[in-house]
């Protein structure tokens, strides 16, 4: 039988000395919480928020997320594409996400606020509408991604190719207009 959590806090559990149980959590805060290469599959967070929590290579096999923010969370190596899809809701601010994936997850309109987003892999995603305000999207993979009217005035080092990616009515600044340019190998001052 899984745990029903309601509006409880959870602050500096290291999960990996103690175990998560399996169940829900709704409207539950976890901070300085330890997550790193816990297996928190099969757990429903709904309406969670994540503060100053490490959640690197953290397996999330139908993991729920549903309206969860992530804050000041390490997220290293985060495969967010094996997650349950359904009703998927999630917003990071200052987050470290490097080498995470978000491979073929509809995410539209989600919240990416002064975060570390190196070379995470967004192959086939759907994050059409989404917010990458102050992002480095360095070696960032972008491969038949939607980002239609996603906003990307912010963002720096992406490099899209707009051949291979639905942009329509995205928005970019004149200074990062280069990330869309870069196959071309052409100089731009």
């Amino acid at each position: 039988m899984n745990d029903f959590f309601d509006n409880e806090t959870f602050t500096k559990v290291d999960f990996t000395l103690t175990k998560i149980n399996k169940g829900e959590y709704d409207s539950c805060t976890f901070e300085n919480c330890n997550f790193e290469n816990v297996h928190a599959s099969n757990i429903e967070f709904l309406e969670c928020e994540f503060i100053n929590c490490n959640f690197s290579n953290t397996v999330v096999n139908h993991t729920f997320f549903k309206d969860c923010t992530f804050e000041n969370c390490k997220m290293v190596g985060v495969k967010f594409n094996e997650c349950n899809n359904f009703l998927l809701e999630m917003s990071f601010h200052n987050c470290q996400l490097n080498l995470s994936s978000f491979y073929q997850l509809k995410i539209p309109a989600t919240k990416f606020v002064n975060c570390n987003l190196q070379e995470v892999d967004f192959t086939e995603a759907d994050v059409n509408k989404s917010l990458f305000e102050e992002c480095d999207l360095k070696g960032a993979i972008f491969d038949q991604t939607n980002l239609e009217k996603a906003d990307l005035i912010t963002a720096t080092n992406f490099a899209i190719d707009p051949e291979n990616n639905s942009i329509k009515k995205a928005k970019f600044s004149n200074e990062n207009i280069v990330g869309l340019l870069y196959k071309y190998d052409i100089v731009v001052e």
